[in-house]
């Protein structure tokens, strides 16, 4: 049977597919799908609280120790759309499950590892394998779960995160006081053993699109995302003359990327899809307010430690009530995902969180822990009501033969707001002193109620996207 052939036979096949899969298979993909998500988040998290520990082990300076971090988030930001894209032509399971062996084998190189150029060369490995795991997520939830109730998994997919980001620090600290922080990692390889053996059976199978890879634009996309972050991380340091240098060069880049993929069919840099309205004011909408969100988490910590005098103990836990509204908040804003628009509940999340926000700027130094709490609360609760619709807006808004381009900009939105929140923290740090996270909750409240306006400038447009042919999963027989 010829390739052409084979391939309009499992079109033909897939297109009586019910629409996601059927329980228990859908259990076990998500089981999967979320164990993979919590251990590359988890993995991000962790590695911040044990950079002094690795560093002495390893006598290397604080300075050289931060590519320890550095490694696995650029590894990250570079490879989402190539990955994405690469998903969209071979099919999402095939790239998922080879950045989960990735990432395990990365993690046991990080576990082997006895020097600092051994370990971030393994945070490299292990950045490009978290990088398959994030660029596809969104897309398997997609095929996952049946369209009315793909809120629903938005919203579950939201809370694995979340939480996975908050435990982070506290796991990390709990290896650290009974084992070496080699177990920081070595605790991937089972959790991935297991990961993978159930991918290999439950995960959704979808067609690609049989279209040949553009590497150049791969290697486009790298250079611009990798230097312009680079170089803006060196303006915020000392080295400015180098990080003009690296600006220019990511610049000059990202405009020969933009001219080779913009008038493409399914470019590797999603420009068909920001042409959708519903779809770029959702990507502006994440960008801006994960920028919000990534200021208040970079200056609290800080604030409380050095301004309030808390312990690094009561920092944690005064950081924990964010991430645990959001949990609460992102299910049930998902399923209402399925019901109401996105704009209007995008809106209404976006505006609470930057209540909540503008209320922690006013945070007094004598504030209780009891004041600071319910602050904290505020913000997940209205970030976690804007999250799940949002993503949620965005999936549906791609066909289904780009999913895996949407959710590799959903992710990429993500970090890119995530890194620009962080740097625009450290320059608050570094012009207004012991004022600089007051002024950085003020600004982040005021760029939330800027997202809240443009996510509710969404209701003007047409309620719903066309409908979406259900072609591209495999038949139910494939299934365990």
């Amino acid at each position: 049977m010829s390739t052409a052939v084979a391939t309009d036979t499992d079109a033909h096949a897939a297109a009586a597919t019910p629409d996601g899969l059927p329980v228990p298979r859908r259990y076990w993909s998500v089981a999967t799908i979320w164990l993979a998500m919590a251990m590359s988040v988890l993995d991000g998290a962790i590695a911040n609280v044990a950079l002094p520990t690795i560093a002495g082990e390893l006598h290397a300076s604080a300075a050289s120790s931060i590519w320890i971090v550095n490694a696995y988030q650029l590894a990250i930001t570079v490879t989402l759309l190539p990955l994405a894209a690469l998903g969209d032509r071979l099919g999402y399971r095939r790239v998922y499950m080879a950045g989960l062996a990735v990432f395990t084998a990365g993690s046991l190189g990080c576990a082997l590892s006895h020097s600092l150029t051994a370990l971030t060369a393994a945070r490299v490995l292990q950045g490009l394998g978290a990088g398959g795991i994030m660029s596809i997520n969104a897309a398997l939830v997609r095929f996952t779960y049946p369209k009315r109730m793909l809120g629903r998994g938005i919203g579950m997919n939201a809370v694995v995160i979340s939480i996975s980001a908050a435990l982070g620090p506290t796991i990390a600290a709990a290896i650290l006081a009974k084992a070496s922080w080699e177990w920081l990692f070595a605790i991937n390889v089972p959790l991935g053993v297991i990961a993978i053996a159930i991918a290999v059976r439950a995960l959704p199978r979808t067609v690609g699109a049989q279209r040949r890879f553009d590497w150049l634009s791969a290697l486009l996309n790298a250079a611009a995302f990798g230097l312009l972050i680079t170089g803006v991380e060196g303006l915020v340091g000392q080295g400015v003359v180098q990080g003009l240098v690296e600006i220019a060069a990511g610049l000059a880049a990202g405009v020969l990327l933009v001219r080779r993929e913009w008038r493409q069919e399914a470019p590797l840099v999603p420009f068909d899809l920001l042409r959708i309205p519903i779809f770029g004011l959702s990507i502006a909408t994440s960008v801006v307010s994960f920028a919000a969100q990534m200021m208040a988490y970079v200056g609290l910590p800080f604030y409380f430690q050095t301004v309030l005098g808390r312990s690094a103990v009561a920092t944690g836990l005064l950081m924990t009530p964010w991430p645990l509204a959001v949990g609460v908040a992102a299910p049930i804003a998902g399923r209402l995902a399925d019901r109401y628009r996105a704009g209007a509940l995008g809106g209404a999340g976006l505006a609470v969180f930057a209540l909540g926000l503008f209320l922690m700027s006013t945070i007094q130094p004598g504030a209780s822990d009891l004041q600071i709490a319910w602050r904290m609360a505020v913000c997940g609760l209205g970030f976690g009501f804007f999250q799940s619709p949002n993503n949620r807006a965005m999936l549906t808004a791609a066909p289904m033969q780009r999913s895996g381009a949407a959710g590799g900009a959903l992710a990429t939105a993500r970090l890119l707001g995530q890194t620009a929140g962080a740097l625009s923290t450290a320059v608050f740090f570094q012009l207004a002193g012991t004022r600089a996270t007051t002024l950085a909750l003020a600004t982040a409240a005021g760029l939330a109620a800027l997202a809240a306006v443009v996510s509710l400038t969404r209701l003007r447009l047409p309620p719903r996207p066309r409908p979406e042919p259900l072609d591209r999963v495999d038949p139910v027989a494939a299934g365990p």
